[in-house]
C-alpha cells in the first residue's frame, strides 16, 4: 500500500467506516488507554490519528492536556473534527508526521493506534519525531504482528485467487510493515529512541455485530481491508464466488450476535533521552 493512497480513495473509505473501524479496534484502544492513563503528560501528538478515536479518548482522560492529531487524509480529518466539537483541547492537522512540526510544541507523549506503519522511511520519520519531542518523551503505539497470526487478514486473503496474493514485507509501508520485532527495535534505536519494548497483545477484532452480524461483517470487509482490495480486481463471476466463500467463512466465525476474529499486535513503548 502506498502512503499516497490514504490521501485518496483509501482515506475516503476509512472515513466512511470510522464507526465500524473503532468498534473492530475497541479492545486494542482500551489497552492503549490503560498504558497511557498511568503516564504523566501535558502535550500529546497522535501520529496517523485517523478519525480521532484515540485523541478524543485521551482528551477525556486528561482534559487539561493539549492534543494534536496529525494525518494525511483530509477525509479522515473531517470525520475527526466533526467528532471533536466539545473537545476544546484537541486539534487535528493535515500533515505527514515524518515532516510535521508545530512551532514550539514539544510533545511529552507521542502515541498512535496503528498509524505508524506507512512511513516511506521509518527510521527518518522516527528520528524526526524524536527531534521535536520533549526530553524523556514517552511513546506508545500499536502495530500488527505477522500476517499469519492475524486471521482477519491472512485467512480472508486466502479466499482470493492465488494470483492476487501479495505477501507483506517487513519495513515496507503497509499494515504489517512492523511485524518483525528485531527490525523495529533496531530502527527505533537508530532513530534515537531508548528503552524500546515490544509486547504481544491479542484482541477480538469485531467485524460484525447486531441481528445479522455476518451481513454486517461481509459489507465491512468488502468496504475496507484485504478483501475489498482483492475483490475490486475480480470480474463479476469471480467476485460472486469470492463473496460466497467469504460469507461462509464469516458464518463459521459467528458467535451469537457477533463475528469476531483474532488480531495479533505489538504494543511498543520507548522514550527519548532525559
Amino acid at each position: 500500500m502506498q502512503v499516497g493512497e490514504w490521501e485518496g480513495r483509501v482515506g475516503r473509505k476509512w472515513a466512511a467506516e470510522w464507526r465500524r473501524t473503532d468498534r473492530s479496534f475497541g479492545g486494542l484502544t482500551d489497552e492503549l488507554l490503560a498504558r497511557i492513563r498511568v503516564l504523566p503528560f501535558s502535550k500529546v501528538l497522535d501520529v496517523g490519528c485517523g478519525a480521532g478515536e484515540l485523541s478524543l479518548a485521551v482528551s477525556r482522560i486528561n482534559s487539561a492536556s493539549e492534543i494534536i492529531g496529525v494525518d494525511i487524509s483530509e477525509d479522515l480529518l473531517d470525520a475527526a473534527r466533526s467528532r471533536a466539537e466539545s473537545h476544546t483541547n484537541v486539534v487535528f492537522e493535515s500533515s505527514n508526521a515524518a515532516q510535521w512540526s508545530h512551532g514550539a510544541f514539544a510533545p511529552d507523549l507521542i502515541m498512535s493506534r496503528h498509524g505508524v506503519m506507512f512511513f516511506e522511511d521509518p527510521t527518518a520519520a522516527f528520528h524526526h519525531l524524536a527531534g521535536l519531542a520533549a526530553p524523556n518523551c514517552r511513546m506508545v503505539f500499536s502495530c500488527f504482528r505477522d500476517v499469519a497470526q492475524n486471521p482477519w487478514a491472512s485467512e480472508i486473503s486466502d479466499l482470493l485467487p492465488a494470483e492476487l496474493s501479495d505477501p507483506p514485507q517487513s519495513m515496507v509501508p503497509g499494515p504489517f510493515a512492523f511485524a518483525d520485532k528485531d527490525a523495529v527495535l533496531d530502527m527505533l534505536a537508530q532513530a534515537g529512541w531508548q528503552n524500546a519494548v515490544m509486547e504481544p497483545f491479542d484482541f477480538a477484532y469485531i467485524a460484525g455485530a447486531g441481528n445479522d452480524p455476518v451481513a454486517d461483517a461481509l459489507s465491512y470487509f468488502l468496504a475496507i481491508g484485504p478483501a475489498s482490495r482483492g475483490a475490486a480486481l475480480l470480474g463479476p463471476e469471480q467476485r460472486a464466488q469470492f463473496v460466497g466463500r467469504l460469507e461462509d467463512y464469516l458464518s463459521k466465525n459467528r458467535d451469537g450476535n457477533l463475528v469476531a476474529l483474532r488480531a495479533a499486535t505489538w504494543i511498543v513503548t520507548a522514550n527519548t533521552p532525559d
